[in-house]
């Protein structure tokens, strides 16, 4: 039964919220009319009883009790007596109607109504719709009795008019409801439409323009709000996949740029056995280093909290880092720690922080690259990577961890400015830092704090 409602309830919002209020209307107005038709039938039974008592006052005038008889006196109002009037000395009739006889229904109800004594009224619905009432008269001796009636064809037919018409009413008042409601609901829900297709408009074209900057009712307000939000959620789900995008391809360059070179290298002239082995075991490590970097960056993208907990041998990390690096001849990388730290880690994690920073210090270094390791006394671990090259610009220094900002990009080297915010945010994503160090020159030295393993 509920599918079947389901189905047939209106799919729009405004052919819903229409629905709910011919719905309401149509019951208020059944109770309304319900309520109405019963008072003025009420009021139209009383109207007749008023009468009727009236007619019996004026019948009782002509009645004489005095003596020990009951005598009906003869007056100049004796064509009272033609209209559905009945005396009763007691339970015997005295008069009635010449026109009703003994028999008939309304008879038969009016001498009930003698019998039952007192002043009482009731409903006769044959031959005709008839209302009688009673009243004694009691002036002397005896006592006597008025039973007078009433034709009720005219009221109900009143009554009944005033039903349909109410009907026709409450019929016109639901049809003008129902539309008015659908325009004003319709009018109403106007700016919600507008406001959707505007947040679709600028979701697709990541505008900067939002809803708060207009003043609008406070449902509309409320409503621009969590547009407000959801595209602030939407641009920083874009920008993270960009920015994800990018450290991908920023860390991936290099061991394709391994694989690029020796399969030149290779192709270049005929090689022995030794040579192409060499060669596979080459492309095999930075094949094994590209889905390493995968395998971290997506992890980190995924959980987007701390990374997994592990241990790492810091040293020879930084060794095999090194040891990759494809350096100019002039360039020496030296690489010592003091007392084998140990790093809170994981290896790979470990090497995607550090790598980033000594690429860009072989990349700018002019004879030789520093990297240092060891325990801190307050606790963790601190590794410093620095270079002899011309250093960071004093203006450029606030810039150097935001994604994409080189400080030349014309300087005739590669690089995208991404590494150095991906070492940072890396190290933060499990309680380490990477800063840049301004004191020594020339050249530049970052240090990483990691937590101690």
């Amino acid at each position: 039964m509920s599918s079947v409602f389901s189905r047939l309830a209106p799919r729009t919002l405004r052919g819903r919220l229409s629905l709910v209020a011919l719905t309401t209307a149509t019951l208020l107005m059944v109770i309304l009319t319900v309520a109405f038709n019963t008072v003025i039938r009420h009021r139209l039974q009383r109207q007749a009883d008023d009468e009727l008592h009236a007619r019996a006052a004026a019948v009782a005038t002509t009645i004489d009790t005095s003596g020990p008889t009951v005598r009906v006196l003869e007056t100049v109002n004796d064509q009272l007596l033609d209209t559905n009037v009945w005396i009763y000395a007691g339970t015997r009739l005295l008069e009635r109607p010449p026109s009703t006889p003994t028999g008939n229904p309304l008879a038969r109800a009016a001498g009930e109504l003698a019998h039952r004594g007192g002043t009482h009224c009731l409903t006769a619905d044959e031959p005709d719709p008839a209302r009688l009432c009673s009243l004694p008269v009691s002036r002397g001796r005896s006592t006597a009795t008025v039973v007078t009636a009433l034709d009720l064809s005219p009221y109900r037919s009143s009554a009944d008019t005033l039903l349909w018409a109410s009907l026709c009413l409450d019929a016109v008042m639901l049809a003008c409801t129902y539309l008015l409601t659908r325009l004003a609901v319709g009018r109403a829900l106007r700016p919600v439409g507008a406001m959707t297709d505007q947040a679709t408009q600028w979701s697709a074209v990541a505008s900067d323009d939002r809803f708060g900057a207009v003043r609008r009712p406070a449902e509309l307000a409320r409503l621009g709000a969590s547009l407000d939000a959801l595209l602030d959620r939407i641009r920083a789900v874009l920008r993270h996949e960009q920015l994800l995008t990018g450290e991908l391809s920023h860390e991936l360059r290099t061991p394709l740029s391994r694989i690029v070179a020796e399969l030149d290298w290779w192709r270049a002239r005929p090689r022995s056995a030794a040579d192409t082995e060499a060669t596979h075991a080459v492309i095999s490590d930075a094949a094994r280093s590209m889905r390493t970097i995968c395998d971290t960056l997506l992890t980190d993208a995924r959980e987007g909290t701390t990374s997994a907990p592990g241990t790492a041998e810091i040293l020879p990390v930084l060794h095999q880092l090194a040891a990759r690096l494809q350096t100019p001849a002039q360039l020496t990388v030296d690489v010592h720690g003091e007392g084998a730290p140990r790093a809170g880690v994981q290896a790979a994690l470990l090497e995607r922080i550090v790598s980033p920073l000594l690429a860009n210090a072989v990349r700018y270094a002019t004879s030789q690259v520093t990297v240092t390791a060891r325990r801190e006394p307050a606790g963790g671990v601190r590794i410093d990577v620095a270079d002899d090259g011309p250093g960071v610009p004093p203006s450029f220094a606030g810039r150097l961890f935001q994604p994409g900002q080189r400080a030349d990009p014309g300087d005739g080297h590669g690089g995208a400015g991404l590494g150095l915010p991906l070492a940072r945010r890396l190290a933060r994503s499990v309680g380490g830092e990477v800063s840049y160090d301004p004191g020594p020159a020339p050249g530049a030295r970052f240090t990483v704090r990691l937590p101690a393993g």
